[in-house]
């Protein structure tokens, strides 16, 4: 195949090398996670071990990138293989198709990961994955909620301990405290207050989990590249 990085390669130079030479775990392949996938895929990112236990849905059409009229009823994590394959064939990918819990966290972890995008909705396996990899050592970055937001300005990559607003950044906060953590623990969080609604549905749009996507691949791609 011929060289579809070059233009990146006049940005970083040999710096390709260990991006190509780098594994990245993205749980969670929704709005925040499959920009992310989609994201590492077009950098040239060696090899993904993506995880989601879910189908593609109709109702995500509206914010995810692998949702189309002709994905729909297809495991995510098998379309997002077909997906990243026709974008690199080169890269390595393997699928964890399953609904991950504290109870079985440790199928994550079963090869090795340099990084971690933590883009699952759950919070017991947002915490324990987090506790994981500061147990471990993995890099990692953590998006908290983006639903009920609209404006994606108010996104930023900061460590838990300034976040606010969010309410799952609240619950990560007090975990955090509790296990007296001296580690960051680097988030993508949005300063905006959820907009209130008058269901008990979780509002989206297509902006905002995006942006989230890109800042997490962002912050692996700046960790990645900068001098030593």
């Amino acid at each position: 195949m011929e060289n579809c990085f070059n233009r990146l390669e006049l940005l970083i130079g040999d710096k390709v090398e260990k991006i190509k030479n780098t594994t990245v775990l993205v749980i969670g392949l929704g709005g925040v996670g499959g920009y992310a996938v989609e994201s590492l895929a077009r950098l040239g990112i060696g090899k993904l071990i993506l995880v989601d236990g879910d189908i593609i849905e109709q109702s995500n059409i509206n914010r995810q990138l692998i949702a189309t009229t002709s994905t729909i009823g297809k495991k995510k994590t098998d379309a997002w293989k077909e997906r990243v394959k026709e974008i690199n064939p080169t890269i390595e990918v393997t699928l964890i198709s399953e609904f991950i819990t504290p109870d079985n966290i440790d199928l994550l972890f079963q090869e090795p990961i340099d990084y971690v995008i933590d883009a699952c909705d759950t919070i017991s396996t947002k915490k324990g994955l987090i506790k994981k990899c500061v147990q471990k050592k993995i890099a990692f970055i953590s998006s908290m909620g983006m639903g009920n937001k609209i404006d994606p300005t108010k996104i930023e990559c900061i460590d838990i301990r300034k976040t606010s607003y969010d309410p799952i950044a609240k619950t990560i906060r007090k975990m955090v405290k509790e296990e007296k953590m001296k580690e960051k623990v680097m988030t993508v969080c949005s300063t905006e207050q959820p907009v209130k609604t008058n269901t008990k549905t979780i509002a989206s749009n297509a902006i905002v989990p995006s942006i989230a996507g890109l800042l997490c691949t962002n912050y692996i791609f700046q960790e990645i590249v900068k001098d030593d």
